[in-house]
């Protein structure tokens, strides 16, 4: 068994976080002790991951909540739970892509921070400075 100290080690959640998960409802399987100090099984683990993925996909609390009811009403809602996996899926697809939007930005700057530093063109990322280069944002 583990306790939350333990946990958030092992799962990099701050301690917080699991005690706010579990008062949410959101670890079914979390037992209590005789000091009512909260253990966590590999059961339990295993919903804290599910969690923490789909709070980084940017799904709600009350959303993972219903989630997580569906998942124990059991095997008659399976169709329901493909479809919100799938939207969170979708939601994650346009997440990589703006990420990879904004690391081909920053290459870019980069770059241009390069060959200005290289004496290659003027420093034109300056407002301050004459001739400020405003016309291609981008490469601001």
């Amino acid at each position: 068994m583990y306790t939350v100290k333990d946990v958030s080690k092992k799962l990099n959640l701050s301690e917080h976080t699991i005690r706010y998960y579990t008062d949410k409802d959101l670890i079914p399987s979390v037992k209590r002790n005789k000091n009512n100090v909260r253990l966590f099984d590999e059961e339990s683990i295993n919903w804290f991951i599910g969690i923490k993925c789909l709070k980084d996909c940017g799904m709600s609390i009350e959303d993972i909540k219903k989630y997580i009811d569906l998942c124990l009403e059991g095997d008659s809602t399976v169709e329901e739970r493909f479809d919100i996996i799938l939207k969170q899926k979708e939601i994650a697809e346009r997440q990589l892509e703006e990420a990879k939007d904004r690391l081909i930005y920053l290459e870019n700057k980069v770059k241009h921070y390069e060959d200005i530093m290289n004496g290659d063109i003027p420093d034109n990322t300056n407002p301050q400075k004459k001739g400020y280069y405003s016309e291609h944002v981008d490469v601001v």
